[in-house]
């Protein structure tokens, strides 16, 4: 059951089975390398068909990329939550090749509301994008449907 088991289990849980059914994110070949509590790190590697007529990373994709480490993030603690809002500032742009990692870390989280703040970079260290999350959570109602509450 949920209340046994520690917050990073749970999270780690909750990753496996929410990676299962995001389609979104497997078909970015993204992968979830860290998880815990309100927190969580995404990796993408910027494809040839990821690219926009300037032949850099479409910022559609680093939204994408940035939104599911938010998701991942905030739905750690099994409780079902969805974005109400976000915001995203480019600040360099992803090439071909690049590995863009987002990391997600929970700000503020109270009763249905939380926001999240996600920074995005390159696999030189540079940031190539800063995403700002508003969160509402769904009270009772779980992410995903664990083992033991099938």
């Amino acid at each position: 059951m949920t209340n046994t088991l520690e917050p990073q289990q749970l999270a780690e849980q909750v990753r496996a089975l929410m990676l299962e059914n995001d389609r979104a994110t497997r078909a970015l070949g993204m992968q979830v390398t860290a998880i815990a509590p309100g927190r969580a790190t995404v990796t993408m590697t910027v494809r040839a068909d990821m690219l926009n007529g300037h032949a850099t990373c479409h910022g559609g994709l680093i939204t994408t990329l940035a939104d599911s480490a938010f998701a991942f993030a905030c739905n750690s603690g099994n409780e079902l939550t969805v974005a109400s809002g976000l915001s995203i500032d480019f600040v360099a742009p992803g090439r071909e090749g690049d590995l863009l990692t987002a990391e997600a870390h929970e700000v503020q989280a109270a009763g249905r509301t939380g926001v999240y703040d996600v920074n995005v970079h390159n696999q030189r260290g540079e940031l190539v994008a800063v995403f700002r999350g508003r969160s509402y959570r769904m009270k009772g109602r779980p992410a995903v449907n664990l083992p033991a509450d099938r």
